[in-house]
C-alpha cells in the first residue's frame, strides 16, 4: 500500500481522500496542519498531527501531497518538504512554474526524493492536450480557455486581500471567441478577449472596498489581464449563492494538413466539472502513484506532467493496459 500525507486540510486534501478511496493500493496514512489537530476530523479516519511535528512521521509518509494554495503557501512549502518527502502539488500560476520547478528541482535532487509540481486539470491534464496538440498539427495554433466556473486558486488570492474575508471568483469564457476558434479560422486573441473574470466578495465591516476592488483588478498574474467585475455581497449570499465549486474548459488544437496545408482540422479536449477540488484531487492521486515509483526506481528531482508515462498512472499492468485500453 502506498501510505498517502496530506500537508494541509481543505478543499484538496478532502478530494484526495475521495479519491484515495477508489484506489485499492493506497491509503491515507495522516494528516498535518497548522490547526489545532483536535479540531480537524478527516473523511478518512486518519491520524492528524501539526505540521510542526511532520518530520517526526517521516516514515509513515510515501508520498505528501501538498494541499495548500498556489498564492503563498506551495512556493515556500513544497520545495521545503522535497528536502524530505516525495511531493506533489498542484501549483498553477503558470508564469512561476519555471521558478517553482527550480526551486522544488534542487531540494527533491539534494534528498534525493522526487517532486512532481503543477498537477491537476490546468496546468496538468489541459497541459498535456496542448502538448499533445501541438505536436500533431504543427501547422496550427493552440486556445485554452476555462470556465464558466469557480477558479480554487483565484478565490484563495482574493481571499488574501487585506479587509476581505471569504471570496468565489469565476472564469467566464467570451463566447464569440470561442465560436471563432472553433470554425478553424485561427483568430488571434489577446488574454482580455478569451475571458471575463467574475468576483463575489465578503469584505470585513468598515473596509474600504474601494481599495479592495483596485487591489483584486490589479493584481498581477491573476487579474491585470482581464477585464475584471467585482460585486461585494454578504457571506449570506455567498453561502447560498456561491457553496458550489464548478469548472471546466476546453483546449483546442486547429491546424492545417495537406500538400498545400488545404485541409482543417480541430482537436478539442473538454472537462465539466461539478467539483474542481474534487477532480483535481483525482488527478493527484494518480501522478502521487506515479513518483511513488519513480522514487522506487532511483530517480529524484523535480518533474511534470510532461516526464511521466501515462503507464506510472495506472494501478494495472502493462500487460494489462495493452489488452484492454491500446
Amino acid at each position: 500500500m502506498i501510505k498517502i500525507g496530506l500537508h494541509g486540510y481543505g478543499n484538496i486534501a478532502r478530494g484526495v481522500e475521495c479519491a484515495v478511496k477508489q484506489n485499492d493500493d493506497m491509503v491515507v496514512s495522516c494528516v498535518f496542519t497548522r490547526r489545532d489537530p483536535g479540531a480537524v476530523k478527516t473523511i478518512s479516519g486518519a491520524p492528524v498531527y501539526r505540521t510542526d511535528d511532520i518530520l517526526n512521521h517521516k516514515d509513515d509518509v510515501d508520498v505528501l501531497i501538498m494541499c495548500g494554495g498556489s498564492a503563498t503557501d506551495l512556493p515556500e512549502q513544497t520545495p521545503a518538504m522535497a528536502k524530505y518527502f516525495n511531493v506533489v502539488d498542484s501549483f498553477d500560476t503558470h508564469k512561476k512554474i519555471p521558478e517553482h520547478f527550480a526551486n522544488v528541482d534542487a531540494a527533491a535532487k539534494e534528498s534525493g526524493k522526487i517532486g512532481i509540481i503543477s498537477v491537476g486539470w490546468d496546468p496538468g491534464m489541459f497541459s498535456l492536450n496542448r502538448l499533445y496538440g501541438s505536436c500533431i498539427l504543427k501547422d496550427g495554433a493552440d486556445y485554452t480557455f476555462w470556465g464558466k466556473g469557480v477558479s480554487q486558486g483565484h478565490s484563495d488570492a482574493i481571499r488574501r486581500v487585506d479587509g476581505v474575508i471569504d471570496a468565489r471568483q469565476y472564469t467566464i469564457p467570451v463566447e464569440e471567441a470561442l465560436d471563432a476558434v472553433r470554425s478553424g479560422s485561427q483568430p488571434e486573441l489577446t488574454t482580455r478577449e478569451k475571458h471575463t473574470r467574475e468576483c463575489f466578495v465578503v469584505a470585513e465591516e468598515g473596509a474600504d472596498l474601494k481599495r479592495i476592488e483596485n487591489d483584486i483588478v490589479t493584481m498581477k498574474n491573476y487579474f491585470d489581464e482581464y477585464d475584471t467585475t467585482v460585486h461585494f455581497i454578504s457571506q449570506e449570499e455567498l453561502d447560498r449563492d456561491h457553496k458550489g465549486i464548478p469548472h471546466g474548459g476546453f483546449v483546442i488544437r486547429t491546424g492545417k494538413t495537406g500538400q498545400n496545408l488545404e485541409h482543417n482540422n480541430v482537436i478539442e479536449y473538454s472537462l465539466k466539472l461539478d467539483s474542481n477540488p474534487e477532480f483535481t484531487s483525482c488527478v493527484i492521486v494518480a501522478y502521487a502513484r506515479a513518483a511513488y515509483r519513480l522514487n522506487k526506481e532511483g530517480l529524484s528531482g523535480c518533474k511534470t506532467v510532461f516526464d511521466i508515462a501515462p503507464a506510472y498512472l495506472s494501478d494495472k499492468s502493462g500487460e494489462e493496459l495493452r489488452k484492454a485500453m491500446l
